[in-house]
């Protein structure tokens, strides 16, 4: 089972900062966004499970970026704010945030939030009927169980072809560079060989080839990186 992945958005790089650490030593992925546009974008190219947003930033606030990601998104949103007026954080919840947690705070008050909010999110889609699936021919992908079956067999991926893997599939009309899934999957501070993105690809091909796949759904696009293809 791998990391729950949380986007932490905030304009301010010592938040931020202090967010990241606070969070993965409690065991999350986190991905940082520095405006309400980047976030947005972040959204739309990969799946988090969770949202940490702002409530005061330039370009867009968070009241903002909570309404135009719910027409996207189904990551559960909790707004952070030093603004604690009632009126605040039911404006908040109104738009659809999910939490509201006023600045300052504990740690650990934010993390048992963070993990209350996705397992009660997990949960409500599994009752609805509603769990997200990627069907394609011999290859079905659940990305918030993070499963892959092929011809109906389990595939035993670690976290990162995991992530790949889903990356390129939501993204199927878009090819990626090295440089672009790096950056998605290991982050800005990555400083290792940019070369472990092929290593991870060629495993994933002959895990697929292994359990039957009778095609290669990531495609080499040469001179330039990776894309999806359905088969």
């Amino acid at each position: 089972m791998g990391k729950d992945r949380v986007l932490i958005v905030d304009d301010e790089w010592n938040m931020r900062n202090l967010l990241r650490i606070y969070l993965e030593q409690a065991g999350f992925g986190v991905r940082e966004a520095a405006s309400g546009s980047e976030a947005l974008d972040l959204l739309r190219a990969g799946a988090f499970d969770a949202v940490v947003l702002d409530v005061m930033m330039p370009d867009m606030d968070g009241w903002q970026v909570c309404e135009e990601l719910l027409g996207f998104s189904m990551a559960p949103v909790l707004m952070l704010s030093a603004r604690s007026d009632t009126k605040d954080i039911v404006k908040g919840l109104k738009i659809g945030a999910d939490d509201y947690l006023p600045k300052p705070f504990q740690p650990e008050e934010l993390t048992e939030r963070l993990r209350a909010l996705i397992r009660r999110s997990r949960q409500a889609r599994l009752q609805a009927g509603h769990v997200r699936k990627l069907d394609m021919p011999g290859l079905t992908i659940y990305p918030e169980g993070r499963e892959v079956l092929v011809e109906h067999t389990p595939l035993d991926l670690t976290q990162k072809e995991f992530d790949i893997l889903l990356l390129l599939a939501e993204n199927e009309h878009r090819v990626y560079s090295r440089d672009m899934l790096i950056e998605n999957i290991w982050g800005n501070d990555y400083a290792g060989d940019y070369r472990v993105v092929d290593t991870h690809v060629k495993n994933i091909r002959e895990k697929m080839q292994r359990a039957g796949l009778s095609y290669t759904p990531i495609q080499t696009v040469w001179g330039v990186g990776y894309r999806w293809h359905r088969g």
